[in-house]
């Protein structure tokens, strides 16, 4: 499962950075300035890098036994700036937390 979340990782920050670079700075050149280059360049990268950033979420959800619920999730968190970094540590925390298993009977 390392690499699955390494993989996850690795592609949520890519399309955090992305989507922040077109809201941030391709939104305001475009409505303002009347400068489309650059939603028209990092648009589709994110629309790209998205649908690698939702395989990866599906493949390290189903690797990581998550319902169904928090998969969705974590696979919207790619379409709001900032939240994929959230996202990411959340994941990595969830699947750094120690197993929660009921205790084994003890035989006696």
């Amino acid at each position: 499962m390392g690499g699955a979340l390494t993989r996850y990782r690795a592609i949520a920050w890519i399309v955090g950075v992305v989507l922040i670079v077109l809201v941030v700075i391709g939104m305001p050149l475009k409505y303002l300035f009347d400068s489309p280059v650059v939603v028209e360049t990092v648009g589709p990268a994110h629309g790209f890098l998205y649908m690698i950033y939702l395989v990866a979420t599906f493949d390290l959800s189903r690797r990581a036994n998550w319902p169904m619920k928090r998969m969705l999730g974590v696979m919207l968190a790619g379409t709001v700036p900032f939240v994929s970094f959230y996202a990411e540590r959340r994941a990595t925390a969830w699947l750094h937390r120690p197993a929660e298993r009921t205790p084994e009977p003890v035989a006696g």
